[in-house]
């Protein structure tokens, strides 16, 4: 069913072009929305899901299984803590995670754009500071922008390719020109981080890592930390956004620390003897079962069960195609035959917890179950000779029987790799040069999905049935991230979080030039002319139906590549939390997502 806020977001759309026949003319605006206009006026108090009234101060210690060598989370070099991106920097406009499509002035006091969206301007709030005092300039922006676009992380870079000019055209407004017809841009260039250009004069920002700890305008600035195991951020009391509308009932906490264990186990037990004070559940089992300790029981820990309305996104084991036999489509639909879902589902979370069927499951924006239709087989048709089974006849995860043994699948997972060449000689399955099939599952310290280690275990005894022996390999999180950067491993686990907005990041995440992009998320390596034309089509789409079509036509065509062997997604989230930290009553659209905990979270001094 469509959402009653994804409706808000695009249902103008339709009207829009039939009057204008493309977007809207925007004059100097407080905000800026993909079609239409941003819900809130511009006298807006504070967003929908924040409380302006929220008390300051308090204290929140949460974990993070793993470690960090950087401090820098704009670099490919090393591995920063993932909170830095958002709690310590901050940008031109911020989005409501209640309105797809939609941003809000935070640095920028206004945004102005071009009748056909060839270029977009952002104008500085003269209020705002980096946490040094010293004024945020135009200057500033186009360093950021340029450095960010050329020497940052590969997640900025696409979008900066697109850009034909940037320049100063006010005291304090910036003007980006864009070389290509794609309306999202003058979103996406409101989004990047804003940074001191001074700081970084004489040094070698793809370089930093513990050594410089990056100035921004951010509510939160780095205190104290110690390298691998904890960070300390400190709310800045001279912060100079308080009073701008986008951050009323944000940045609350007077401190934030990050404090980082070898596992999970660890980390629960730490958040179980008074360590954490917040703790967020993947496991559904461990939810219902291991969450009597005292603490809970004297109502010290809450459970807080926060529902969401965005996508499953894609979470399981991904497969590398860039190596054979995963380059075959007959091995990946074996080797996802073979993977017993229903047993695992089962035994880890009691059969609670629905599959991933898509990438864009739980949503609107969803494939739609049997054959093609409509818009959908319009945008695929031309391209039917390239699909693989299942694209336009619609496809569908693999189901076993619910037994540990999965006879049945197990019998159409032998079938396929048959086709596929391969045979059965003295118990080990070999291609036609008597080669033995292996290959290596590659595990993080720091699992992505709950279960991985259980649920990896269980699948190597199936495979292990079929005569292949795989190797299973466990790095910490240093060596994981390098060998995901370079693409050098076989099968991995892979969680990709999508939103209810695609748009030009799924270049980054599966178009053809991020799969030879060393550190974009194109983990599987996926180079299908389909794929980017789907991906064109939605973000030239100039309605509401096109651009639904064209989303569940990449779908379909992401889904039926066989690409991810997928696990499971919570319809909600699961966060047990000290009874003194309080959210709001007004939930976020999309829950508890980036921008909710701890942005909207305040410290109650009387619990």
């Amino acid at each position: 069913m469509e959402t009653q806020f994804f409706r808000r977001g695009l249902a103008l759309a339709v009207l829009v072009c039939a009057i204008s026949g493309g977007p809207v003319v925007a004059a100097p605006s407080h905000g800026v929305a993909m079609y239409g206009d941003p819900a809130l006026p511009a006298d807006f108090d504070a967003l929908p899901y924040a409380n302006p009234d929220a008390p300051k101060g308090g204290r929140m210690v949460q974990g993070e299984v793993g470690t960090f060598d950087s401090l820098n989370p704009h670099i490919l070099k090393g591995k920063a803590p993932w909170q830095l991106r958002f709690l310590a920097h901050e940008s031109l406009m911020g989005r409501s995670y209640d309105e797809p499509f939609t941003l809000y002035g935070v640095l920028a006091e206004s945004v102005d754009v071009a009748d056909d969206r060839s270029w977009v301007e952002y104008t500085l709030n003269p209020a705002a500071r980096f946490s040094d005092g010293s004024p945020v300039t135009v200057d500033d922006v186009i360093w950021s922008y340029e450095m960010l676009g050329t020497e940052g992380h590969p997640r900025y870079r696409n979008a900066w390719e697109k850009v034909e000019r940037v320049e100063q055209v006010g005291e304090r407004t910036v003007r980006f020109t864009f070389n290509e017809d794609n309306d999202e841009l003058a979103l996406i260039m409101g989004m990047r981080p804003i940074l001191k250009k001074a700081q970084w004069e004489g040094k070698d920002f793809a370089d930093s890592s513990l050594d410089e700890i990056p100035i921004s305008s951010a509510p939160y600035v780095i205190d104290d930390f110690e390298p691998g195991r904890s960070v300390t951020l400190k709310r800045n009391p001279d912060y100079w956004g308080a009073d701008v509308p986008f951050m009323r009932g944000q940045a609350n906490l007077d401190e934030i620390r990050m404090e980082f264990y070898a596992d999970g186990t660890a980390m629960f037990e730490a958040f179980k003897g008074g360590a954490l004070d917040v703790y967020r559940e993947n496991s559904a089992e461990k939810w219902d079962t291991q969450y009597d300790f005292p603490a809970v029981q004297s109502g010290e820990i809450v459970k807080s069960v926060i529902p969401h309305q965005r996508p499953s996104g894609i979470y399981g084991f991904v497969m590398n195609t860039r190596r054979a036999p995963f380059d075959d489509w007959r091995v990946r639909q074996a080797l996802t035959e073979a993977f017993n879902f229903e047993f695992m589902n089962q035994v880890l979370n009691g059969g609670k917890l629905p599959r991933v069927t898509s990438y864009f499951s739980n949503s609107d924006l969803g494939m739609r179950p049997g054959p093609a239709e409509g818009r959908v087989l319009e945008l695929l048709e031309p391209f039917r000779d390239q699909l693989l089974p299942g694209t336009l006849e619609g496809y569908t995860q693999p189901t076993g029987d619910g037994s540990e043994r999965n006879r049945k699948g197990l019998a159409r997972a032998m079938d396929l790799l048959t086709e596929a060449g391969f045979t059965i000689e003295n118990g080990a399955l070999v291609n036609a040069d008597g080669k033995a099939l292996t290959f290596e599952i590659l595990l993080a310290n720091g699992d992505l999905v709950a279960g991985t280690e259980q649920a990896i275990n269980i699948y190597v005894s199936a495979l292990q049935r079929l005569g292949i022996e795989p190797r299973v390999s466990r790095v910490d999180d240093a060596q994981f991230k390098a060998r995901t950067d370079a693409f050098d491993f076989d099968m991995t686990e892979y969680a990709r979080a999508l939103s209810l907005s695609p748009g030009t990041e799924q270049r980054y995440y599966w178009g053809s030039e991020s799969a030879t992009q060393e550190g974009s998320r194109n983990w599987m390596g996926v180079q299908s002319p389909v794929v980017d034309a789907m991906i064109d089509a939605l973000l030239t789409a100039e309605s509401q139906e096109d651009y639904i079509a064209a989303v569940r036509a990449l779908d379909r065509v992401m889904t039926a590549g066989r690409y991810v062997i997928p696990l499971w997604y919570r319809p909600d989230s699961l966060i047990a939390h000290s009874a003194a930290l309080k959210y709001p009553e007004t939930l976020p659209a999309y829950g508890d997502y980036l921008g909710f905990l701890p942005d909207v979270w305040w410290y109650d001094e009387d619990e």
